[in-house]
């Protein structure tokens, strides 16, 4: 079993700098340890002249030194620092990324937009499982309002605004109470880069969709609705009976009477207007607030990381000889080929994903694959109890390079590469096993069955699998031709030894084709640039 790891993830926002420590035990068990916020407004001076201050610089500096300090406290072995759309828009970028570096010793990664909301995205999923109707997931930021509209977990659109709550704020000089005017200017400001960027308009109606970030996590407790996939809401119809109350309010009066920090209260209105503004133009009644974002995306990737083999695989000669025996025995049995190598393709796949669950070494995934080629040969004897058979002749065949404890864990897959029969001593390949050489042939007999079974048909449809973890369960993303629904249903019944030896939920989910996020080329980013400016020429 490996050793834990302390691990933690810094996302510099644009409206402050925030911190998670977690210990990881796997990619799927991940415990919080620690956080903090560093309330450092990067997005402020960016928003108006695109250049971070000197004393914005320092500040930065200093918080990164005070991060480096709680790493080094917490043991941390690996991290990841990344900055937003503040830091992305900076013409100082560089120098203020050498001054974080050069003070605390952190590398600050500036990702693009796509890259950020990815990972709110994969914190979405992770937390709220493979299972959820999910269809739209918003992050409304400082500088920037993502949104990403799901068919089946994958992206059907995508757009990201520039209409973060203090980039507006900043601009158009929203420090206290809002008017009327100015609230129709922020909705008009918002609706009009919607009508430009997200087309053909999404209609959710009754759909899941869920907010992430701290504007939107206030908003649920001004505005609270029911509860969704035990989440907290917040309520669009009860949000806009209140939004009076909160414009009319100065920044002071907001912090008295929704008990929320000043760099929370100033924006709130305008964080409002936003939210509201989308709910009207997606057809969304409520948004679920799962209480996840950029973070939690990067302790997952980095715990999955962690645990997972990233060098490639390479097979001794020993291993290599194994393999060349096993396909002539298999040869000579008139195995079915085309049925038994994809199977072979499908474990070696399923092995070097699951890495981060398993923690099983190289010549495990030999056995594997020796296992898959060799897992049908006792159709020879008979259809009937062929799994049986083929255990049997595992056994005692003559297969040139598998030997001893080798040999007995091959016939032990052979045996339960299928439902019919479960790990008991009274089978002579499980019975002939160390006890130690036990539970590597029942994670690896897990991981037979469920490749076998993704070739049910024996069409070999099912080309390729991804596997994400979420906590207490894998998620399964298959890439299938043509319609895989016999496959997924089969695989589905023939997960449960992996259940079981790995406790947790397995979920499967073709991916669809064809889908793919609608990303701006370059000329299309300057077309939008050039609409912003004549807009807000207009506006302001």
């Amino acid at each position: 079993m490996s050793e834990p790891v302390h691990i933690a993830a810094i996302d510099a926002g644009s409206n402050a700098v925030r911190l998670s420590v977690a210990r990881a035990y796997s990619a799927l068990d991940i415990e919080p340890l620690h956080t903090e916020r560093y309330a450092l407004r990067l997005g402020e001076g960016v928003f108006v002249r695109p250049r971070f201050s000197e004393e914005i610089t320092k500040k930065a500096a200093k918080a990164f030194q005070h991060f480096r300090e709680v790493l080094d406290e917490f043991g941390v072995t690996r991290y990841r620092a990344v900055a937003t759309s503040a830091t992305r828009e900076a013409r100082n970028r560089k120098a203020f990324v050498r001054r974080v570096k050069w003070k605390s010793g952190i590398r600050l990664e500036v990702i693009n937009a796509t890259e950020e909301s990815r990972l709110g995205r994969e914190a979405v999923l992770a937390a709220m499982g493979p299972e959820a109707p999910l269809r739209c997931i918003v992050d409304l930021g400082g500088g920037s309002l993502e949104i990403s509209i799901l068919r089946e977990h994958a992206i059907e659109q995508a757009a990201q605004l520039p209409v973060g709550t203090v980039r507006l704020m900043t601009m158009l000089d929203l420090r206290g109470v809002i008017h009327p005017a100015e609230t129709e200017q922020v909705r008009r400001y918002v609706r009009a880069l919607l009508e430009s960027k997200l087309t053909p308009r999404p209609n959710l109606g009754e759909s899941l969709a869920v907010a992430l970030g701290g504007n939107a996590e206030t908003l649920a407790n001004v505005a609270p609705g029911p509860r969704q996939h035990g989440l907290q809401t917040v309520e669009l119809s009860l949000l806009r009976e209140r939004l009076p109350d909160i414009l009319r309010r100065d920044v002071r009066e907001r912090m008295k009477s929704y008990a929320v920090r000043r760099d929370r209260a100033d924006v709130m209105g305008v964080a409002a207007i936003t939210l509201l503004t989308l709910g009207r133009y997606l057809n969304v009644r409520t948004f679920a607030i799962p209480a996840v974002g950029v973070r939690e995306g990067l302790l997952q990737e980095i715990a999955r990381e962690a645990f997972s083999r990233t060098e490639p695989h390479r097979y001794n000669a020993a291993a290599r000889q194994l393999l060349v025996g096993t396909r002539s025995f298999a040869r000579r049995l008139g195995y079915e080929q085309q049925h038994a190598e994809h199977v072979r393709e499908l474990s070696i796949q399923l092995f070097d994903q699951l890495q981060a669950v398993h923690h099983m070494q190289a010549h495990s995934r030999v056995l594997l694959e020796a296992s898959a080629l060799l897992h049908d040969i006792g159709h020879m004897i008979s259809h009937r109890g062929h799994h049986k058979h083929g255990e049997y002749l595992a056994l005692n065949g003559d297969i040139p390079g598998l030997e001893g404890r080798d040999r007995a864990v091959v016939a032990a897959l052979v045996r339960y590469h299928n439902r019919k029969s479960e790990p008991g001593g009274h089978h002579p390949a499980y019975a002939a096993l160390e006890d130690a050489d036990k539970p590597i042939a029942r994670r690896l007999a897990a991981i037979l069955r469920i490749a076998e079974a993704l070739d049910h048909s024996h069409r070999q449809r099912v080309m390729k699998i991804r596997a994400s973890f979420q906590s207490g369960a894998v998620g399964l993303q298959v890439h299938a031709r043509g319609d895989a629904a016999e496959d997924l249903k089969d695989a589905n019944r023939s997960a449960e030894l992996f259940e079981k030896e790995f406790h947790v939920k397995v979920y499967f989910r073709q991916v669809p084709a064809g889908l793919k996020p609608k990303l701006k080329t370059g000329g299309e980013k300057k077309k939008v640039g050039s609409f912003i400016s004549g807009l807000a020429r207009r506006l302001f």
